[in-house]
């Protein structure tokens, strides 16, 4: 998918209602007050040597940076948030709300932005080494933990 399709699917997401009930929508995952899009999604790496694996990975963060240049053109520079303090926090048995429990499993960082009222954040998402890599764009209300 090109840029202006994650564009439009961020736009979009902007404006829509948060379900009542966690579950799949059309471009990912959606509960009360957020939506996860995954934007783009790899091959896996079950049969790769580490190269592969790592030109995805950059090649991923490279078109978060593209996108949230994109961005930051609109809405001002983003904060650079580390899940890894609410991973650790949600590690040792503190209730952290959703969206935020999940991504912190398997997005280290978040380019994040305060848009009329809602959070709006960009993160490269990877589960385990052998797993695909994703793109993913976050909208909620809730605020980061």
């Amino acid at each position: 998918m090109s840029i202006a399709h994650h564009l439009a699917v961020i736009d979009r997401l902007c404006s829509e209602e948060f379900p009542a009930e966690p579950g799949r929508s059309d471009v990912g995952t959606a509960g009360p007050g957020y939506h996860v899009a995954e934007l783009r999604t790899s091959a896996d790496f079950w049969e790769d040597d580490g190269t592969r694996r790592e030109e995805t990975e950059e090649q991923y963060e490279a078109d978060r940076g593209a996108l949230s240049e994109l961005l930051t053109a609109r809405w001002g520079a983003p904060a650079v948030f580390s899940l890894w303090s609410v991973l650790d926090r949600s590690m040792d048995g503190e209730d952290i709300p959703e969206p935020w429990a999940v991504l912190s499993s398997h997005v280290p960082d978040l380019h994040l932005w305060q848009v009329d009222g809602r959070w709006v954040a960009l993160g490269v998402s990877q589960w385990d080494k052998e797993l695909p890599f994703q793109l993913v764009a976050l909208i909620t209300e809730i605020d980061p933990p």
